[in-house]
């Protein structure tokens, strides 16, 4: 799953993100207001977590922006900024969480999982299709009972299959799903993926519809 995370401390942002793609997100950075009113492709993102002391302006006119404009996924607003006014008004605007740094990055995960949870029932839950089961917040993998170690991208992959059971996906939607915006996308790396992923669980689990793309568990 994709999360956008705009802050402007470049530190902040990039042990941030370390942290989120090591929990098996894809993250993408935005350092400005600009840069979120602008941002490409808002409806592939799985969550948002905004700061509110921007260089050129408020996170909450942000907020305001997207909201405004039918930006359904969830906000998280975190941030220095903790007066109960500004708490008040970011989730008058639409904010679905507002976090004060200092945080603890396992708090801020749990936080981010419950958003998920509660934005597609099931979603951020334990997940399981044809034999395969994914547990999003532990990370633990098995099929048929068996416990499976995945790479960072394969349990990626497994996580939108199961989050799309008997849907066909072409390689495109998995690119979008798997790898941030200022990734290098080549279509030849998701064939290499599905087939390690395939050597993992069963190759009869993830079919390939010649044209289409992939299909799991159907």
């Amino acid at each position: 799953m994709r999360i956008l995370l705009v802050e402007d401390d470049e530190q902040l942002a990039l042990r941030l993100s370390e942290r989120l793609r090591g929990a098996g997100f894809a993250v993408d950075h935005a350092a400005a207001r600009w840069e979120g009113e602008a941002w490409p492709d808002m409806d592939k993102l799985a969550a948002v977590i905004l700061d509110l002391g921007l260089p050129d302006g408020s996170g909450l006119d942000l907020l305001r922006f997207w909201r405004q404009r039918a930006v359904a996924c969830p906000i998280l607003i975190l941030t220095a900024r903790g007066s109960w006014q500004d708490k008040v008004e970011g989730l008058n605007l639409g904010a679905d969480d507002f976090v004060v740094k200092p945080v603890r990055f396992e708090e801020l995960l749990a936080r981010l999982h419950a958003l998920l949870r509660r934005q597609g029932g099931a979603r951020a839950g334990a997940l399981e299709t044809a034999g395969v089961r994914l547990d999003p917040v532990s990370g633990g993998v098995d099929c048929e009972g068996r416990p499976i170690d995945l790479s960072r991208q394969e349990f990626r992959l497994l996580h939108l299959f199961l989050r799309h059971p008997g849907q066909v996906l072409s390689q495109s939607d998995i690119v979008e799903h798997l790898y941030d915006l200022d990734t290098q996308r080549d279509m030849n790396a998701v064939e290499v993926l599905v087939s390690r992923l395939r050597r993992k669980i069963g190759a009869e689990r993830v079919r390939t519809l010649r044209g289409l793309g992939y299909r799991f568990g159907g």
